[in-house]
């Protein structure tokens, strides 16, 4: 098992990745307090920390340890509490696949942020403390890092690979897409094989899951996913085919198909994207029908209360909005829309796709 180097499975060469060979060891037991055979699925909840009352706070985990050999995958979700997609995605999964399909380990780890998600808030209550910016964490630091260090040395470093699952932040959605540093090749292959139309490139906050892990040699990256406080079941479905894409990529389910999508943009320029921002305080109406803008449309509209002044933000350039305020009410500088630009063939095929009914994303509704 991998701890602080890098896995040695071969993940980032495409040639060689997961193969077998007649040396092999074959499936071995996945180890935290205890032990979960090759050829058994476990559901148990494992302590990371403690309330005020000395009770514990314990995470829900699924551990499907396939009878046959091949990688060990994490997936997340609820780091932030209240964004609960992914925990969807990851009970289909745990429900999903039997030991007998899987060559390899899939760790699920439920719900990370267990007192966010009971409170359904985004940090951990009365703290106000990011889990993830946590990461690795201190056996002896504050509430955030201890579950962040117990998380982190129990499961994630174990693994060889991981998808963390996430949402937009309250009062805002955002559109199907993945965040990977596409810089690290072993990266930029997961990324590519989650099947995402849409993938933004750059290295991640210090202290989150991704960057951490990605940086000890466990590429991962990060899937968003639509709005916080509910479920979205044609973005819940969406993560599930990604999922399945990436196991085939990666030989844990070898006998399943990688997802291809009709088009793909990579955005990895600080100028190919950019947040239009509200100048004047008011009541914002989004007026744009598909997330598909162009140069000098108007994304939305901001007026006062007395409807006798209006300001028209336009797409500085021709993009997609992968992100949408969802509260209605703006203050000067306050975050309208993330815009990623698209080129002319791109911006053709979306538009096909539009006028055809095939595209339904819908990042505001």
């Amino acid at each position: 098992m991998p701890g602080d180097s890098a896995p040695s499975n071969g993940l980032g060469d495409d040639t060689n990745a997961t193969e077998p060979t007649d040396d092999s060891p074959g499936p071995t037991p996945f180890r935290y307090q205890a032990e979960v055979d090759p050829g058994e699925t476990r559901h148990f909840r494992h302590e990371v920390g403690e309330t005020y009352l000395g009770d514990s706070v314990e995470i829900p985990v699924t551990v499907i340890n396939g009878e046959h050999d091949g990688p060990t995958v994490f997936l997340t979700a609820a780091i932030h509490g209240d964004e609960l997609n992914g925990v969807k995605v990851l009970q289909e999964v745990a429900d999903g696949y039997a030991p007998a399909q899987i060559h390899g380990t899939l760790v699920c780890l439920h719900v990370c942020n267990v007192p966010g998600y009971l409170a359904q808030q985004r940090y951990l209550p009365i703290y106000d403390q990011d889990l993830n910016r946590s990461f690795p964490g201190k056996p002896r630091s504050n509430t955030a890092e201890r579950m962040a260090n117990a998380i982190y040395e129990t499961f994630i470093k174990q693994c060889d690979l991981g998808l963390d699952f996430h949402t937009s932040t309250r009062g805002r959605t955002t559109m199907y897409h993945v965040r990977a540093d596409m810089n690290r090749p072993e990266v930029a292959r997961l990324a590519r094989a989650f099947g995402s139309n849409v993938v933004l490139s750059g290295e991640a906050d210090g202290g989150s899951l991704r960057s951490v892990a990605s940086t000890a040699g466990i590429p991962t990256i990060t899937i968003e996913m639509g709005r916080a406080h509910r479920f979205q079941p044609e973005l819940i479905e969406r993560g599930l085919e990604g999922v399945e894409s990436v196991l085939a990529e990666f030989d844990v389910l070898p006998n399943r198909s990688v997802i291809y999508p009709g088009w793909r943009r990579i955005v990895d320029a600080a100028n190919d994207k950019t947040w239009l921002r509200a100048d004047t305080g008011g009541l914002v109406d989004m007026e744009y029908d598909a997330p598909l803008v162009y140069e000098g449309d108007t994304v939305c509209t901001i007026t006062d209360h007395f409807k006798t002044r209006e300001r028209a933000i336009r797409a500085p350039f021709t993009g997609l909005v992968v992100g949408a305020l969802q509260n209605p009410v703006a203050a000067p500088g306050h975050p309208l829309c993330h815009l990623v630009s698209v080129d002319e063939e791109t911006a053709a095929e979306i538009q096909r796709e539009i006028d055809s009914g095939e595209f339904s994303e819908r990042p505001w509704a």
